[in-house]
Protein backbone atom coordinates (compact mmCIF):
# COMPACT_ATOMS: atom_id res chain seq x y z
CA UNK A 1 0.00 0.00 0.00
CA UNK A 2 1.18 3.57 -0.79
CA UNK A 3 2.16 5.62 1.91
CA UNK A 4 0.26 8.93 1.78
CA UNK A 5 1.56 10.44 4.68
CA UNK A 6 4.65 13.18 4.21
CA UNK A 7 7.13 12.34 7.42
CA UNK A 8 7.80 8.55 8.99
CA UNK A 9 6.38 7.89 12.86
CA UNK A 10 9.53 8.73 14.82
CA UNK A 11 10.31 6.45 18.10
CA UNK A 12 8.33 7.84 20.50
CA UNK A 13 4.98 9.58 20.56
CA UNK A 14 5.95 12.41 22.58
CA UNK A 15 8.49 13.36 19.88
CA UNK A 16 5.55 13.55 17.39
CA UNK A 17 5.35 17.18 15.84
CA UNK A 18 2.81 18.66 13.45
CA UNK A 19 4.74 16.98 9.77
CA UNK A 20 3.49 13.47 11.19
CA UNK A 21 -0.24 14.55 10.36
CA UNK A 22 0.58 15.89 7.45
CA UNK A 23 -0.42 13.81 4.14
CA UNK A 24 -0.77 14.27 0.35
CA UNK A 25 -4.99 14.09 -0.63
CA UNK A 26 -5.90 14.20 -4.22
CA UNK A 27 -8.32 17.16 -5.18
CA UNK A 28 -10.70 15.26 -6.52
CA UNK A 29 -11.37 13.15 -3.22
CA UNK A 30 -12.90 16.35 -1.60
CA UNK A 31 -16.11 15.70 -1.04
CA UNK A 32 -18.14 19.04 -2.71
CA UNK A 33 -21.46 17.69 -2.44
CA UNK A 34 -23.26 15.14 0.11
CA UNK A 35 -24.23 10.99 -1.22
CA UNK A 36 -27.53 10.96 -2.47
CA UNK A 37 -28.87 9.83 0.61
CA UNK A 38 -27.75 10.38 4.03
CA UNK A 39 -27.17 6.76 4.58
CA UNK A 40 -25.32 5.86 1.53
CA UNK A 41 -21.94 7.31 1.84
CA UNK A 42 -19.20 4.58 2.45
CA UNK A 43 -17.87 3.25 6.42
CA UNK A 44 -14.24 2.66 6.25
CA UNK A 45 -14.10 0.06 9.17
CA UNK A 46 -10.25 0.48 10.74
CA UNK A 47 -10.18 -1.68 13.27
CA UNK A 48 -10.84 -4.84 11.53
CA UNK A 49 -8.41 -7.42 10.13
CA UNK A 50 -7.65 -6.60 7.63
CA UNK A 51 -9.78 -2.85 7.38
CA UNK A 52 -13.31 -3.62 6.26
CA UNK A 53 -15.47 -1.52 4.04
CA UNK A 54 -19.58 -1.05 4.45
CA UNK A 55 -22.10 1.42 3.70
CA UNK A 56 -22.99 3.45 6.44
CA UNK A 57 -26.18 2.01 7.07
CA UNK A 58 -24.55 -0.87 7.88
CA UNK A 59 -23.24 1.06 11.34
CA UNK A 60 -26.00 -0.46 12.93
CA UNK A 61 -24.32 -3.98 12.64
CA UNK A 62 -21.37 -2.54 15.05
CA UNK A 63 -23.61 -1.18 17.62
CA UNK A 64 -24.54 -3.62 20.51
CA UNK A 65 -27.66 -4.19 22.48
CA UNK A 66 -27.23 -1.68 25.83
CA UNK A 67 -24.33 0.59 23.89
CA UNK A 68 -25.37 4.27 23.94
CA UNK A 69 -25.00 6.54 20.64
CA UNK A 70 -23.95 10.30 22.17
CA UNK A 71 -24.68 13.37 19.30
CA UNK A 72 -24.15 16.63 19.41
CA UNK A 73 -27.62 18.55 18.79
CA UNK A 74 -26.07 21.59 17.75
CA UNK A 75 -27.62 23.36 14.95
CA UNK A 76 -25.78 25.58 11.67
CA UNK A 77 -26.49 28.85 12.10
CA UNK A 78 -26.41 31.40 8.98
CA UNK A 79 -22.65 32.89 10.45
CA UNK A 80 -21.24 34.39 6.69
CA UNK A 81 -22.45 38.17 7.20
CA UNK A 82 -21.48 40.80 4.12
CA UNK A 83 -21.40 44.47 4.50
CA UNK A 84 -19.16 47.74 4.84
CA UNK A 85 -17.19 49.84 6.99
CA UNK A 86 -18.78 53.17 7.95
CA UNK A 87 -15.88 54.33 5.19
CA UNK A 88 -17.38 52.34 2.58
CA UNK A 89 -15.15 49.53 2.32
CA UNK A 90 -17.17 46.09 1.65
CA UNK A 91 -16.16 43.16 4.17
CA UNK A 92 -17.09 39.83 5.03
CA UNK A 93 -18.09 38.72 8.64
CA UNK A 94 -17.73 35.19 9.27
CA UNK A 95 -18.62 34.56 13.25
CA UNK A 96 -17.06 31.76 15.47
CA UNK A 97 -19.46 32.09 18.22
CA UNK A 98 -22.55 34.19 20.19
CA UNK A 99 -20.95 35.22 23.15
CA UNK A 100 -24.67 37.03 24.27
CA UNK A 101 -27.97 38.06 22.21
CA UNK A 102 -26.31 40.86 20.71
CA UNK A 103 -22.87 40.07 21.08
CA UNK A 104 -20.44 37.54 19.46
CA UNK A 105 -16.53 36.64 17.97
CA UNK A 106 -16.08 36.54 14.69
CA UNK A 107 -13.29 36.20 12.37
CA UNK A 108 -13.50 40.12 9.67
CA UNK A 109 -12.16 39.53 5.82
CA UNK A 110 -11.57 43.33 4.39
CA UNK A 111 -8.96 45.10 2.46
CA UNK A 112 -8.26 47.39 6.00
CA UNK A 113 -9.45 45.95 9.15
CA UNK A 114 -11.65 47.90 11.42
CA UNK A 115 -10.34 48.98 14.67
CA UNK A 116 -11.90 48.93 18.28
CA UNK A 117 -14.62 51.63 18.40
CA UNK A 118 -15.70 51.69 14.41
CA UNK A 119 -19.26 50.76 12.94
CA UNK A 120 -19.84 48.18 10.48
CA UNK A 121 -23.15 48.26 8.71
CA UNK A 122 -24.23 44.77 7.26
CA UNK A 123 -26.15 44.36 4.47
CA UNK A 124 -28.67 42.56 2.91
CA UNK A 125 -28.33 40.67 -0.28
CA UNK A 126 -29.25 43.85 -2.20
CA UNK A 127 -26.53 45.63 -0.71
CA UNK A 128 -28.34 47.41 1.76
CA UNK A 129 -27.68 48.50 5.18
CA UNK A 130 -30.26 46.34 7.41
CA UNK A 131 -28.16 46.39 10.79
CA UNK A 132 -25.41 47.70 12.19
CA UNK A 133 -22.38 45.88 14.76
CA UNK A 134 -19.20 47.86 17.07
CA UNK A 135 -16.40 46.51 17.21
CA UNK A 136 -15.72 46.15 20.62
CA UNK A 137 -12.15 44.67 20.44
CA UNK A 138 -9.52 42.53 18.38
CA UNK A 139 -7.63 39.41 20.00
CA UNK A 140 -5.29 37.55 17.61
CA UNK A 141 -7.63 37.33 14.14
CA UNK A 142 -10.45 37.54 16.59
CA UNK A 143 -13.52 40.46 16.80
CA UNK A 144 -15.71 41.00 19.62
CA UNK A 145 -18.92 42.89 18.36
CA UNK A 146 -21.90 44.05 19.46
CA UNK A 147 -25.23 44.24 17.31
CA UNK A 148 -27.58 46.77 18.00
CA UNK A 149 -30.34 44.28 17.13
CA UNK A 150 -30.74 41.07 18.83
CA UNK A 151 -28.27 38.81 16.31
CA UNK A 152 -30.19 35.34 16.09
CA UNK A 153 -33.40 36.96 13.98
CA UNK A 154 -31.07 38.72 12.22
CA UNK A 155 -28.66 35.91 10.94
CA UNK A 156 -31.65 34.13 9.76
CA UNK A 157 -32.97 36.89 7.35
CA UNK A 158 -29.62 37.88 6.20
CA UNK A 159 -26.58 35.27 6.64
CA UNK A 160 -25.29 32.77 4.55
CA UNK A 161 -24.74 29.50 5.76
CA UNK A 162 -20.86 28.69 6.49
CA UNK A 163 -19.67 25.74 3.98
CA UNK A 164 -16.45 25.33 4.52
CA UNK A 165 -13.76 26.89 3.16
CA UNK A 166 -13.01 23.80 1.24
CA UNK A 167 -16.10 23.83 -0.60
CA UNK A 168 -16.20 25.59 -3.67
CA UNK A 169 -19.80 26.22 -4.61
CA UNK A 170 -22.00 28.71 -2.52
CA UNK A 171 -24.45 27.30 0.15
CA UNK A 172 -27.95 26.88 -2.00
CA UNK A 173 -31.39 25.35 -0.37
CA UNK A 174 -30.17 21.88 -1.00
CA UNK A 175 -27.17 22.49 1.50
CA UNK A 176 -29.32 24.11 3.97
CA UNK A 177 -30.84 20.80 4.45
CA UNK A 178 -27.96 18.51 4.25
CA UNK A 179 -25.48 20.61 5.90
CA UNK A 180 -27.38 20.16 9.12
CA UNK A 181 -28.18 16.57 11.11
CA UNK A 182 -32.23 15.42 11.12
CA UNK A 183 -31.37 16.08 15.64
CA UNK A 184 -30.59 19.50 15.17
CA UNK A 185 -31.74 21.44 18.10
CA UNK A 186 -29.71 24.29 19.77
CA UNK A 187 -29.03 26.94 17.22
CA UNK A 188 -25.07 28.54 17.56
CA UNK A 189 -23.09 26.37 15.08
CA UNK A 190 -20.96 27.80 12.49
CA UNK A 191 -20.03 24.52 11.05
CA UNK A 192 -21.75 21.37 11.14
CA UNK A 193 -20.90 18.30 13.11
CA UNK A 194 -20.38 16.13 9.95
CA UNK A 195 -20.14 12.58 11.35
CA UNK A 196 -24.12 12.91 12.67
CA UNK A 197 -25.00 14.12 8.93
CA UNK A 198 -24.91 10.11 7.83
CA UNK A 199 -28.20 9.48 9.93
CA UNK A 200 -31.64 10.07 8.72
CA UNK A 201 -34.72 8.60 11.00
CA UNK A 202 -35.35 5.27 9.85
CA UNK A 203 -31.64 4.44 11.00
CA UNK A 204 -31.81 6.09 14.48
CA UNK A 205 -35.71 3.95 14.67
CA UNK A 206 -33.66 1.07 13.65
CA UNK A 207 -30.35 1.65 16.02
CA UNK A 208 -33.31 2.27 19.08
CA UNK A 209 -34.96 -1.08 18.31
CA UNK A 210 -31.76 -2.84 18.50
CA UNK A 211 -31.72 -1.71 22.32
CA UNK A 212 -29.23 0.97 21.65
CA UNK A 213 -30.17 3.85 23.72
CA UNK A 214 -29.46 7.35 22.16
CA UNK A 215 -28.21 10.72 24.15
CA UNK A 216 -27.55 14.10 23.15
CA UNK A 217 -25.08 16.84 23.72
CA UNK A 218 -24.36 20.48 22.33
CA UNK A 219 -21.24 21.46 21.06
CA UNK A 220 -21.79 24.40 19.00
CA UNK A 221 -18.35 23.89 16.96
CA UNK A 222 -16.61 27.54 15.97
CA UNK A 223 -15.06 28.66 12.61
CA UNK A 224 -11.83 27.70 15.06
CA UNK A 225 -12.31 24.59 13.51
CA UNK A 226 -11.34 25.06 10.45
CA UNK A 227 -7.85 26.65 11.52
CA UNK A 228 -4.59 25.57 10.78
CA UNK A 229 -1.99 24.55 13.31
CA UNK A 230 0.75 26.88 12.92
CA UNK A 231 3.20 25.56 15.59
CA UNK A 232 5.33 22.54 14.38
CA UNK A 233 6.15 21.98 18.06
CA UNK A 234 2.57 20.89 19.51
CA UNK A 235 2.92 22.05 23.16
CA UNK A 236 2.85 25.41 21.62
CA UNK A 237 -0.32 25.13 20.39
CA UNK A 238 -3.20 27.02 21.59
CA UNK A 239 -6.78 25.12 20.71
CA UNK A 240 -9.41 27.27 20.23
CA UNK A 241 -12.48 27.61 22.50
CA UNK A 242 -15.98 26.16 22.30
CA UNK A 243 -18.78 25.68 24.33
CA UNK A 244 -20.65 22.71 25.16
CA UNK A 245 -23.56 21.25 27.55
CA UNK A 246 -24.37 18.03 28.76
CA UNK A 247 -27.68 17.63 30.39
CA UNK A 248 -29.23 15.94 33.56
CA UNK A 249 -30.99 13.36 30.90
CA UNK A 250 -27.96 12.07 28.93
CA UNK A 251 -25.78 11.79 32.37
CA UNK A 252 -28.01 9.79 33.72
CA UNK A 253 -28.50 7.41 30.50
CA UNK A 254 -24.42 7.45 30.22
CA UNK A 255 -23.97 6.78 34.02
CA UNK A 256 -26.39 3.66 33.41
CA UNK A 257 -24.49 2.31 30.48
CA UNK A 258 -21.38 2.61 32.05
CA UNK A 259 -22.52 0.36 35.34
CA UNK A 260 -24.60 -2.10 32.74
CA UNK A 261 -21.00 -2.34 31.17
CA UNK A 262 -22.09 -0.91 27.93
CA UNK A 263 -20.00 1.16 25.52
CA UNK A 264 -20.46 4.95 25.06
CA UNK A 265 -20.43 5.68 20.75
CA UNK A 266 -19.68 9.47 20.22
CA UNK A 267 -20.93 10.71 17.13
CA UNK A 268 -18.05 12.79 15.48
CA UNK A 269 -15.27 14.41 17.38
CA UNK A 270 -17.02 17.14 18.97
CA UNK A 271 -19.52 14.97 21.05
CA UNK A 272 -15.99 13.07 21.73
CA UNK A 273 -14.95 16.84 22.84
CA UNK A 274 -17.30 17.50 24.84
CA UNK A 275 -17.93 14.09 26.99
CA UNK A 276 -13.97 14.36 27.53
CA UNK A 277 -13.89 17.52 28.55
CA UNK A 278 -16.51 17.15 31.35
CA UNK A 279 -13.89 13.87 32.26
CA UNK A 280 -11.41 15.90 32.16
CA UNK A 281 -13.09 18.68 34.55
CA UNK A 282 -14.96 16.66 36.73
CA UNK A 283 -12.48 13.87 37.24
CA UNK A 284 -8.70 14.78 36.61
CA UNK A 285 -7.42 12.00 39.11
CA UNK A 286 -9.38 9.36 36.95
CA UNK A 287 -11.16 7.81 39.65
CA UNK A 288 -12.51 4.51 38.62
CA UNK A 289 -16.12 5.13 40.35
CA UNK A 290 -16.67 8.48 38.97
CA UNK A 291 -19.96 9.34 37.45
CA UNK A 292 -20.57 11.98 34.85
CA UNK A 293 -22.69 15.18 36.05
CA UNK A 294 -24.73 17.33 34.22
CA UNK A 295 -22.49 20.64 33.05
CA UNK A 296 -21.80 23.68 30.65
CA UNK A 297 -18.53 24.91 30.42
CA UNK A 298 -16.35 26.23 27.52
CA UNK A 299 -13.62 23.97 26.34
CA UNK A 300 -10.08 24.29 25.13
CA UNK A 301 -9.04 20.48 25.18
CA UNK A 302 -6.76 19.86 23.26
CA UNK A 303 -6.46 16.14 22.57
CA UNK A 304 -3.06 14.85 20.68
CA UNK A 305 -1.13 11.35 20.75
CA UNK A 306 -0.43 10.53 24.14
CA UNK A 307 -3.59 11.45 25.60
CA UNK A 308 -5.73 8.90 28.51
CA UNK A 309 -8.97 8.74 27.58
CA UNK A 310 -11.41 8.57 29.76
CA UNK A 311 -15.28 8.13 29.43
CA UNK A 312 -15.77 7.24 25.19
CA UNK A 313 -15.24 3.60 23.88
CA UNK A 314 -16.01 4.03 20.81
CA UNK A 315 -15.90 6.76 17.93
CA UNK A 316 -18.15 7.31 14.40
CA UNK A 317 -16.24 10.40 12.35
CA UNK A 318 -15.62 11.80 9.20
CA UNK A 319 -12.33 11.90 7.43
CA UNK A 320 -10.45 15.12 8.67
CA UNK A 321 -7.93 17.80 7.05
CA UNK A 322 -3.87 17.25 6.80
CA UNK A 323 -2.31 19.08 9.93
CA UNK A 324 -5.42 19.44 11.65
CA UNK A 325 -6.14 19.06 15.43
CA UNK A 326 -9.38 16.60 14.44
CA UNK A 327 -6.47 14.23 12.73
CA UNK A 328 -4.75 14.45 16.05
CA UNK A 329 -7.37 13.67 18.15
CA UNK A 330 -8.27 10.16 16.11
CA UNK A 331 -5.10 9.45 16.09
CA UNK A 332 -4.85 9.70 19.79
CA UNK A 333 -8.04 8.06 20.16
CA UNK A 334 -6.99 4.51 18.21
CA UNK A 335 -3.66 4.73 17.59
CA UNK A 336 -1.46 6.72 15.22
CA UNK A 337 -0.39 4.15 12.58
CA UNK A 338 -4.37 2.75 12.99
CA UNK A 339 -4.88 5.93 11.44
CA UNK A 340 -2.25 6.17 8.98
CA UNK A 341 -3.54 2.69 7.55
CA UNK A 342 -7.16 3.89 7.70
CA UNK A 343 -6.23 7.15 5.43
CA UNK A 344 -3.97 4.98 3.30
CA UNK A 345 -6.55 2.72 2.42
CA UNK A 346 -9.44 5.15 2.27
CA UNK A 347 -7.31 7.09 -0.91
CA UNK A 348 -6.21 3.97 -2.24
CA UNK A 349 -10.09 3.41 -2.42
CA UNK A 350 -11.11 6.29 -3.38
CA UNK A 351 -13.19 6.92 -0.33
CA UNK A 352 -14.63 10.66 -0.23
CA UNK A 353 -13.15 13.53 2.64
CA UNK A 354 -14.22 15.64 4.57
CA UNK A 355 -17.47 17.62 5.75
CA UNK A 356 -19.67 15.75 3.18
CA UNK A 357 -17.31 12.73 2.67
CA UNK A 358 -17.65 9.34 4.32
CA UNK A 359 -17.39 7.84 7.64
CA UNK A 360 -15.64 5.66 9.48
CA UNK A 361 -16.14 3.50 12.78
CA UNK A 362 -13.31 4.13 15.56
CA UNK A 363 -12.67 1.77 18.48
CA UNK A 364 -10.40 3.15 21.40
CA UNK A 365 -7.08 1.91 22.08
CA UNK A 366 -4.65 1.88 24.82
CA UNK A 367 -3.48 4.90 23.74
CA UNK A 368 0.10 5.75 25.75
CA UNK A 369 1.01 2.39 24.57
CA UNK A 370 -0.22 2.33 20.85
CA UNK A 371 1.89 3.78 18.22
Amino acid sequence: MHDYFKSALPEQLSELNLTHFDYNLPDELIAQTPAASRTASRLLLPCETPIGDAIFHQIIDQLHSGDILVMNNTKVIKARLFGAKASGGKLEVMLDRLSGECECITQIRASKTPPAGSTIHIHNSAGEPVFSMTVLSKTDRFYHLKSDVPLLPMLEAYGNLPLPPYIDHAADDFDATRYQTVFAQAEGAVAAPTAGLHFDEPLLNAIQAKGVKLAYVTLHVGAGTFLPVSATDLSQHVMHQEWFEIGETTTQLINQTREAKGRVIAVGTTSLRALESAYAQQNPEHAPNWKLNATSAETRLFIRPPYRFGLVDALITNFHLPQSTLLMLVSAFSGVQTIRDSYNHAIEHRYRFFSYGDAMFLKRKNKHKQR
